[in-house]
């Protein structure tokens, strides 16, 4: 069974699309790391064709947010403005299933997931130290998180303690990058960002594992960013985040 992991959304319904279009064919069910909305232009969009496609779903910290199951004193004004605009363009329909999404860590398919740290849902896991202890303490061998927005992930060898970095990112001439899985290692993994990547590839990022055959592909898909900034702009949503989509970071 090959499985199409998402993650960071952020209301990008115009990467999500390229997304689901490089994917077609290519998956056999769908799961979600959280952060649907939040930032962009096209909450109730993304919402909308995440519960057509019956992808399972848990929270992020956006998603609490623009829910009111989190308070927004943490962020910093740039995000609490979308926090804020994003609640009030929401459909009651929409924003319901937004708040009965589940938390992680949630095992499914026979993978992990969990939105921010395996032990703390809005933690962010950028270092080794960060990750060792959801390396040993998932339920399965292949955990996928996301909330970094950073494609890639670690990895454990329990015969000899040894715990690497992996760098998964594709060339710019590339669409994927494939990661064998092996069996005597457990991973951590994080399937990028479609919305609003931070690890300076702007492409659209997502997963496709299939853990039948032991590999995990990591994707880069090109969109129009430009159409999205103008919808941002349209929208009145902050310049920085407009900017960013660019750049990726």
């Amino acid at each position: 069974m090959r499985i199409l992991v998402l993650s960071d959304l952020h209301a990008n319904a115009t990467a999500l699309t390229a997304a689901l279009d490089a994917a077609k064919d290519s998956w056999d069910t769908i799961v979600c790391l959280g952060d649907v909305v939040g930032y962009g232009p096209d909450p109730n969009e993304v919402t909308q064709k995440i519960r057509e496609l019956g992808a399972r779903t848990i929270r992020g910290n956006h998603d609490k947010a623009a829910t009111d199951l989190m308070q927004t004193r943490d962020f910093n004004p740039v995000a609490k403005t979308a926090v804020d605009w994003t609640r009030s363009q929401l459909s009651a329909e929409n924003l319901k299933w937004l708040t009965e999404l589940p938390p992680g860590p949630l095992e499914t398919d026979g993978v992990v997931l969990v939105h921010g740290a395996f032990q703390d849902e809005d933690e962010y896991v950028f270092t080794p130290a960060q990750a060792l202890e959801g390396l040993l303490d998932s339920t399965a061998p292949v955990t996928f998180f996301g909330h970094t927005h950073h494609q890639g992930g670690f990895s454990y060898a329990n015969t000899n303690s040894h715990l690497e970095v992996l760098s998964m990112r594709p060339r710019n001439t590339e669409l994927f990058a494939p990661l064998r899985i092996e069996a005597e290692r457990r991973y951590l993994l994080n399937p990028g960002s479609i919305g609003q990547p931070r690890d300076g590839d702007p492409r659209a990022g997502f997963a496709i594992a299939d853990l039948e055959h032991g590999v995990v592909e990591f994707w880069r898909v090109p969109y129009d960013i430009s159409v999205v900034q103008s919808r941002m702009r349209t929208a009145g949503l902050p310049e920085p985040l407009v900017h960013r989509l660019v750049v990726g970071r």
